[in-house]
């Protein structure tokens, strides 16, 4: 399954290679820090969505359903640009995050060292948003 994906710099099309499960992984990353926020995947529906609307959209694997991120909470992701890695089966979204990215309260979803020390911000309550 793919989906196309125009280089901007080249203006030549380039086909994601959505897996076997019709997805790929995303990662979110904060356009003006540099920051990794998240990790997700995306159906070629979600890419689409994601594209025509500037809004980050990504495939749920639980709840097997397209979502856009931050219609519950209000935390949205506008998306700035859309990278493909050099395999074309992985994307990269250049976000501007409004609030936090991750569903605990934090900015990011990797807020903690695998020594479980928390290194990163809470921005929000999670009880109240959800």
């Amino acid at each position: 399954m793919e989906d196309t994906v125009t280089d901007t710099d080249t203006d030549t099309a380039v086909d994601v290679a959505f897996g076997e499960d019709g997805l790929v992984p995303a990662i979110a990353q904060d356009a003006e820090t540099g920051e990794v926020l998240m990790l997700a995947y995306v159906s070629p529906e979600a890419l689409e969505r994601t594209r025509e609307t500037g809004v980050a959209h990504y495939y749920s694997r639980s709840r097997d359903e397209l979502w856009q991120k931050g219609k519950t909470s209000g935390h949205t992701q506008q998306v700035e640009d859309v990278r493909v890695d050099c395999d074309a089966d992985t994307l990269l979204y250049l976000v501007d995050q409004e609030g936090g990215a991750c569903h605990t309260g934090h900015r990011s979803c990797f807020y903690r060292t695998i020594e479980g020390e928390n290194v990163g911000e809470r921005v929000f309550d999670p009880e109240s948003v959800y």
